[in-house]
């Protein structure tokens, strides 16, 4: 069975799906690996370091994909600047591991399914103790919480901790994060670490106990939330009118902040709305907002993707990858979610699907030339009838 790892095609991606580490774990009959010419160099793994582990440097990406039994990425497949794709090089047993946007690319699974290609997304792993090392997601959200605070730091026109010094003191930042999901609770972390005041809000009162167990103060508002979290852990969407009246108690927090991390999110969904532009006024000048739901349509109705838009004089930043701007570390983590899956899927050194496993079947999104998860199965369906 030989493992293929592609170099990243997407602008700004510079993760690489495995680590040398990781290549030497896995590699050993019959299991034999390739990895694409300078698919690690931005991580800052060499070819060599791949070499050495046991892996085949393959110059050729289109080679590479289709002479691979099991393909590991980052990113979904796409276009290649020379006009090829991705997906062509891919058919009929090939078997695919990584991020697959699912929900917001649904027409991605339908081409995949139409070529016979046997996929698992890392966004569909199921939120259970069994499926904890895979969780890619997560791991993910925890370098994006903590790399948001760093953003706000270099933009704020002040420091965070307080200082005592010759010629005064001086206040500590106030930090506001909405959102204490994986990566808000990262968040809180890394600005309590830089010394801020930190408060915390989010929908769902069970994670109260966690905003406080990291020495920030859980804001409550005056809201009705009973329905606030799904079976999985993750964020419901609300009505409207809950929405208009939560941005009308929020403004007051964010009158008082001097940076706001937002990273509510509701999976396949837009982005609530959370900030809108009054909001943005009447915050002080020089403030700064992270907005982490900026791809998705934005926790603040002036965010932009990967712009940093000036407004009202408050900074808003919309960074859309942040574990690109750590990748070593996040490869790291990547590789080891991947490889804990591999090993979930692999006996005797060859890959078993187990179709009434909890964790396979979560992860599964296209299987012998359909599209195995309902809702993506769905959302593809009037797209297809579209073309």
């Amino acid at each position: 069975m030989i493992l293929g790892v592609p170099k990243e095609t997407w602008p700004g991606e510079r993760r690489v799906a495995l680590v040398p580490d990781a290549v030497r774990d896995l590699v050993g009959d019959p299991v034999q690996l390739a990895v694409e010419r300078g698919a690690g160099l931005a991580a800052g793994f060499a070819d060599a370091d791949y070499e050495k582990a046991g892996a085949r440097i393959e110059a050729d990406p289109r080679a590479l994909l289709a002479g691979a039994d099991v393909v590991l990425k980052v990113q979904p497949p796409r276009a290649r600047e020379d006009g090829s794709d991705e997906v062509d090089d891919l058919g009929q047993g090939h078997l695919l591991i990584c991020f697959l946007r699912p929900l917001d690319m649904p027409g991605l699974a339908a081409r995949l399914a139409a070529r016979g290609i046997t996929a698992f997304s890392m966004e569909l792993m199921p939120r259970i103790t069994r499926a904890q090392s895979m969780d890619a997601l997560s791991s993910m959200s925890t370098l994006s919480g903590y790399r948001a605070v760093l953003l706000a730091a270099v933009a704020l026109p002040k420091i965070f901790p307080m200082m005592i010094t010759a010629a005064g003191t001086l206040a500590p930042a106030r930090v506001l994060v909405i959102g204490a999901g994986v990566a808000g609770l990262q968040a809180i972390a890394t600005a309590r670490r830089l010394g801020a005041v930190v408060e915390a809000y989010d929908t769902r009162p069970a994670v109260k106990e966690q905003v406080q167990s990291l020495g920030a103060r859980f804001v409550e508002l005056a809201l009705e939330t009973g329905d606030a979290e799904d079976a999985e852990g993750y964020a419901r969407a609300q009505s409207e009118a809950f929405y208009r009246r939560q941005r009308e108690l929020l403004g007051r927090r964010l009158a008082a902040s001097d940076v706001v991390v937002s990273t509510a999110l509701v999976p396949g969904e837009r982005a609530p709305l959370l900030i809108d532009e009054d909001a943005v006024r009447g915050m002080r000048p020089g403030s700064v907002i992270v907005d982490l739901a900026a791809e998705s349509g934005g926790n603040c109705a002036l965010s932009e993707p990967d712009r940093e838009v000036r407004a009202h004089g408050v900074t808003i930043l919309g960074p859309t990858n942040l574990p690109s701007d750590v990748p070593a570390n996040a490869s790291q983590m990547y590789s080891k979610n991947v490889t804990a899956f591999l090993g979930h899927l692999m006996s005797g050194g060859r890959i078993e699907l187990d179709l009434e496993d909890e964790i396979t079947r979560a992860a599964l999104l296209t299987h012998q030339g359909q599209i195995a998860n309902e809702r993506v199965r769905a959302l593809a369906a009037p797209a297809a009838r579209a073309t």
